[in-house]
């Protein structure tokens, strides 16, 4: 079920679990690797919300964050992806301003996750230009 209004994104990307596996269905498709090497053979740590690689390699544990625009973010995904429904959704792009209000995060923060959202943006519409 995916969320169709702000009340909805904001209920469902409450529960981490639902945050978790949204995310993991849309960044590995075709299940979970590691993000350094490539790896299908990692095992999930769920006392510690990471995986590890089976592989040996420096910096063998990643979470869900590693690698993207979330990684070494506080933020947690809970208002991460609720922003980013915002800024989807929002027909005629929206402020920092904005999403202080409609999301309840200080104005800085918004400003920190609209910064990163819109770099990642502008990253995938520059890949796609390319690929024509």
């Amino acid at each position: 079920m995916e969320p169709t209004t702000l009340q909805e994104a904001t209920v469902f990307f409450a529960d981490p679990e639902n945050c978790r596996e949204w995310v993991l269905s849309r960044r590995w498709p075709h299940g979970v690797e590691c993000p350094r090497c490539g790896s299908k053979k990692v095992t999930f740590l769920e006392r510690y919300d990471r995986w590890q690689c089976r592989a040996r390699h420096a910096s063998r544990g990643f979470t869900i964050k590693t690698g993207t625009i979330f990684d070494h973010s506080r933020v947690g995904f809970d208002r991460w992806l609720v922003v980013m429904w915002l800024v989807v959704n929002e027909g005629y792009g929206i402020t920092a301003q904005k999403i202080h209000h409609k999301a309840g995060i200080p104005e800085s923060t918004a400003r920190y996750m609209l910064q990163r959202l819109r770099y990642a943006l502008k990253m995938v519409s520059t890949d796609n230009r390319r690929a024509r």
